[in-house]
């Protein structure tokens, strides 16, 4: 019997490493400025403009790739946090994570207004992965008794919609920080461990 010779994986690390690489100064660059350009990001991550172009052919591949990409971060840190800390105290942190999120990629988000505008542009994606993390989230606080019951992802959202008007210039951190413990306290009561 004859073995199969193992195929090279470098190439797919290397390329997803560039990848990666281009969406991280992406995020950076976009956040700053909205119209950066496409070139400038390259150079940056330190790729070709032919490795650039594959793995985003337009702007509005990389604009909404980042997005998602940033969206995707925000999500996963609700696993982690509930694998390190009490349910409670997990979401709590993550509204924290979601405000430095949302304060910090105010830049993005004229981006996004800039690809997702254009007649016959892509449509803006919706904030799926967010929801759902917010959902377990919540359900762990409502499991261990910390919140009251029935609380969904749209009426958290809703409560902690105040963070999208703080102006991400001023000192946004503890006007951020008082609204999300305001949110807090008002999940906490009728809860059936209050």
């Amino acid at each position: 019997m004859s073995q199969q010779p193992k195929k090279d994986t470098a190439p797919r690390a290397d390329a997803r490493r560039n990848r990666e690489r281009i969406l991280r100064v992406a995020t950076a660059e976009l956040t700053r400025r909205a119209d950066a350009p496409l070139s400038a990001i390259a150079k940056k991550a330190g790729v070709g403009q032919g490795t650039f172009y594959r793995n985003f052919p337009h702007r509005e591949a990389l604009v909404l790739e980042v997005y998602r990409y940033e969206m995707q971060q925000v999500a996963d840190a609700a696993g982690e946090l509930l694998g390190t800390r009490p349910p409670e105290r997990a979401l709590r942190e993550w509204m924290d994570r979601l405000a430095r999120f949302a304060m910090t990629k105010a830049g993005l988000a004229d981006a996004i207004r800039l690809v997702t505008s254009t007649p016959g542009g892509p449509a803006r994606p919706g904030p799926t992965p967010v929801m759902e993390a917010a959902g377990t989230l919540l359900r762990a606080c409502e499991d261990a008794g910390a919140i009251r019951p029935g609380v969904t992802p749209d009426d958290f959202f809703l409560a902690i919609a105040g963070l999208w008007q703080i102006d991400p210039q001023e000192d946004w951190e503890p006007r951020a920080g008082r609204l999300l413990d305001l949110v807090m306290d008002g999940l906490r009561v009728g809860a059936p461990g209050g």
